[in-house]
């Protein structure tokens, strides 16, 4: 069970590899940069070491407690990431399945809304305005 983040990019097989063992069910989900039809070339993101380690790790044990995971992973990249690069990835692992998709959706709702980082958007003319929080993400956090 652990959080991480890194700029490097990650390897889904390698980071699954041993995950979940005895689990009957694992669930992934790997975010990727959106191009947004050609508008965007590139996310910048931020954030704040220590402090962002410290709330992916409380998501997660949260997670854990809620639906019973047997493990749980969730790494997020920082630094400039071109469009079509993964940004993040979720793993969960439970004794059933509905439990471990639940599990996958409650974290990447809560990455989305809360986890502290802060992305840029950089198009073809250069760096634009840093991103706001969307209502459909607090929207969909608050079935939880």
């Amino acid at each position: 069970m652990a959080a991480r983040v890194q700029a490097e990019p990650f390897d889904l097989a390698a980071e699954l590899s041993g995950f979940g063992t005895g689990a009957g069910a694992v669930v992934t989900f790997t975010g990727l940069v959106r191009d947004e039809g050609g508008r965007l070339l590139a996310l910048e993101i931020e954030h704040y070491p220590g402090m962002t380690e410290k709330a992916l790790q409380a998501y997660g044990a949260a997670a854990a407690e809620r639906f019973g995971l047997d493990d749980w992973l969730v790494i997020h990249r920082h630094g400039r990431l071109a469009a079509g690069q993964p940004i993040m990835m979720v793993a969960t692992a439970a004794r059933h399945r509905q439990a471990a998709f639940q599990a996958a959706e409650y974290l990447m709702d809560w990455l989305k809304s809360r986890a502290p980082f802060w992305k840029r958007e950089i198009g073809p003319d250069g760096p634009g305005a840093w991103v706001d929080a969307r209502t459909e993400d607090e929207d969909a956090l608050s079935r939880w």
